[in-house]
């Protein structure tokens, strides 16, 4: 890999977590897919070489547990799932170049072949742990197989995971009060003998790692503090049947242990690449080149664990519950077995419905299958999904906030520039005027390119939306400032002019927004009497003269009414009702709980409304108590770290009047670097403090654990008061 701007001369690949094989996919599994595939249509826009693969997770003990209850085999209940995906995906323009699965022959090889690599390297040790075992199934209990309290903060734990408290990942044996989910018995602990990869072996290059690593701030700073806090050797076994066999010397495996889901299930991304490149040759594109173009680190640099320099330009788009496994267990493995380590992560916010917490088993969820048979068009969800919020960032689905996303964006700023400007065009002048484009005009065009440019490389396609709907409500703007309808007769070079702009806006928009909405891109490609396809088209092309002529256009975006909105939220409600009245108000369908926890880019949104949320605190404030809350409008000017404090960061916040210094704790949830010009809210009548020797002279509001910063929804001052 590079650290270059893309486009870089180094090909690219694309990947996105893997959908668990496991149940139906609904907008917050979308969200990832969806995101990443918009991000890789962005990098062939620039000119970069790059694919999008991505495969089924057909493993671990969910789709055993399931297919036990169903009674079908569990290689036929995940496949079911995975033609089910296959299917889907294209639904909603996601455009892979390969769809694989981790239980095919490439990805059993594969992955087989880099365990074999890790143990005759010497990574790969045996150990005797505590394993929970049901004495009336008479077998042990692998993950989701057993239930117990989390060891570390007390809440439920299932498996591999505190997934209703503190999110970390727990080895077998650690689970506290096992239970077993076969019987509903209490389960024992006995001892069994398992294969531990030695992770702790590579703390130095993974710090390495993290240091150069791209993407979102959250994949770059959390897996610091598991670091710090000392890395534990992570077990790579399980007792089960369905799985990948542990490669065991010439007769290919060890009977009695299959490989832990989370070592097949990332490795798909080299053998997704890898079927990718067979079938199209690897003079058309080389997977070696991608995942294996370089000597190790270590043996390049004499042990040093230097991260590696070369090879191709690998990027995964993640939920932010799995972290852990794509920026420390990953990148440790594939140093060990000497392939090329990711360029970028970027983790992806959860999805909320009506500001609660998505939960399969109470049916609070907007389907994958729900949207289409409702009649909407899939890049109305693509823009709504990709621009609202950052990546990172949570995000909150109503019917209510998509169509006002959707009516005031889409049909009010694009759709109507897009319609207007080629309409005039086509009834004054069949088409394209005969004029060249006007030096402002272009000169705003090419900023919206380099917005462009900038957003891809800073892992944005928020930046990308607004870019292009930016660059058209600017279309807008200039068509009504200049009245071309009153030009015509007097003035006629000026309309004809004007109207050369507005074409040439509107095919620039249409560039830039293909990665987000590809499909309605196409439509009004055609409409201009563009040829082939645009998302041949690179953005550069976004100032190239659009045809001559072309035929009358039509709208693109419909309205979507008040009506249509009530009866679609009464609908969701009746579902939610229905559902928690059917399981007494309390959520038992453990199996949609821990759907995709294991390989999935949006598990943990499946939690119960409240499981993590602090209860409400009876106390109450007058009004006139919150008027003395003097909150502001701030932005902040420098961020750094406070030296000696791990948590601690020191900020100069303009809050208008003044500049205030600020402590906050926010030095690992945050990339410090990009802090600068974002804007914050600041109560600036808080009592000063001292920390760690630095004062404080107010505080930054933030919300949750990850200390998602406070900011404005639309562009008020700086300085100004919040009421």
């Amino acid at each position: 890999m590079s650290h270059d701007e893309f486009p870089t001369e180094q090909p690219a690949v694309v990947t996105c977590g893997l959908p668990y094989a496991n149940g139906d996919l609904h907008i917050g599994h979308l969200r990832g897919y969806i995101g990443a595939d918009a991000f890789n249509r962005a990098l062939e826009a620039l000119g970069q070489e790059s694919i999008y693969v991505c495969g089924s997770d057909m493993h671990g003990t969910p789709v055993a547990v399931n297919a036990e209850q169903e009674g079908v085999d569990p290689e036929d209940f995940a496949l079911e799932w995975h033609h089910q995906y296959e299917e889907t995906f294209p639904q909603f323009n996601v455009d892979f170049d390969n769809y694989g699965h981790t239980h095919d022959e490439t990805n059993t090889e594969q992955t087989q072949e880099i365990v074999q690599t890790l143990d005759e390297k010497g990574y790969i040790y045996e150990k005797e742990i505590q394993v929970a075992y049901d004495p009336e199934a008479d077998q042990y209990l692998p993950d989701r197989y057993v239930e117990g309290t989390c060891p570390y903060c007390g809440a439920k734990a299932r498996g591999d995971e505190c997934d209703e408290g503190c999110q970390r990942h727990l080895e077998p044996g650690e689970v506290e009060n096992p239970t077993s989910t076969i019987t509903g018995n209490p389960a024992e602990y006995r001892e069994r003998t398992h294969k531990f990869f030695e992770v702790s072996e590579f703390a130095d290059f993974l710090t390495d790692f993290l240091d150069g690593l791209e993407g979102t701030s959250n994949a770059r700073n959390q897996p610091r503090q598991w670091i710090e806090d000392g890395l534990q050797d992570w077990c790579i076994t399980r007792d089960m049947d369905w799985g990948i066999d542990y490669p065991n010397g010439d007769d290919g495996g060890d009977s009695d242990l299959v490989l832990y889901v989370w070592v097949d299930a990332p490795i798909e991304y080299i053998s997704s690449t890898k079927q990718y490149s067979e079938r199209v040759g690897k003079d058309e594109y080389d997977w070696e080149r991608v995942w294996k173009d370089d000597v190790s680190a270590s043996e390049a640099n004499g042990g040093s664990g230097e991260p590696r320099s070369s090879g191709g330009e690998i990027v995964h788009v993640i939920g932010r519950d799995i972290i852990q496994h794509h920026t420390i267990f990953w990148p440790a493995m594939l140093e060990g077995a000497g392939y090329n380590t990711p360029r970028g992560i970027a983790a992806t916010g959860f999805i909320t419905i009506n500001g609660k917490g998505l939960s399969t088993s109470r049916n609070r969820a907007i389907w994958a299958k729900e949207y289409l048979e409702e009649g909407f068009h899939p890049d109305l969800l693509r823009y709504y999904l990709t621009t609202t919020g950052g990546l990172q960032q949570d995000v909150d689905f109503s019917w209510d906030a998509f169509q006002e996303k959707v009516n005031g964006e889409l049909v009010g700023t694009v759709g109507n520039f897009w319609y207007r400007s080629l309409l005039f065009a086509y009834r004054n002048y069949e088409g394209t005027p005969d004029a060249d484009v006007s030096a402002d005009v272009r000169e705003r065009i090419e900023g919206a390119i380099g917005d462009v440019r900038e957003s891809v490389n800073d892992y944005s396609m928020r930046g990308v939306g607004q870019a292009a709907t930016q660059l058209a409500q600017f279309g807008n703007e200039y068509i009504q400032r200049n009245e071309p309808w009153k030009l015509t007769d007097d003035e006629p070079d000026e309309a004809a002019q004007v109207i050369r702009d507005c074409v040439q806006i509107a095919k620039a928009v249409a560039v830039l927004v293909e990665p987000i909405t590809p499909d309605k891109a196409q439509q009004l490609w055609g409409q201009l009497g563009e040829d082939g396809d645009i998302a041949d088209a690179h953005f550069e092309d976004a100032l190239e003269a659009p045809p001559r002529t072309f035929d009358e256009p039509g709208e693109l975006f419909e309205t979507i009414e008040d009506d249509r909105v009530a009866e679609l939220t009464e609908k969701l409600e009746d579902r939610v009702e229905a559902a928690s009245s059917d399981d007494g108000g309390e959520s038992t369908d453990v199996d949609a709980e821990t759907e995709s926890d294991e390989t999935d880019a949006s598990e943990a949104e499946d939690m119960e409304d409240t499981a993590d949320l602090e209860a409400l605190t009876e106390e109450r404030i007058s009004f006139d108590d919150f008027q003395e809350l003097d909150i502001r409008v701030g932005k902040i000017e420098t961020a750094e770290g406070i030296e000696g404090a791990d948590d601690l960061a020191r900020l100069e916040v303009d809050i208008g009047v003044e500049t205030r210094q600020v402590v906050a704790g926010i030095k690992q949830l945050h990339d410090l670097d990009e802090l600068p010009g974002e804007k914050c809210v600041l109560l600036a009548n808080m009592e000063k403090a001292e920390l760690f020797g630095v004062e404080s002279n107010g505080m930054i509001l933030a919300a949750g654990e990850e200390a998602d910063l406070l900011t404005t929804h639309g562009d008020a001052d700086v300085g100004e008061k919040i009421r």
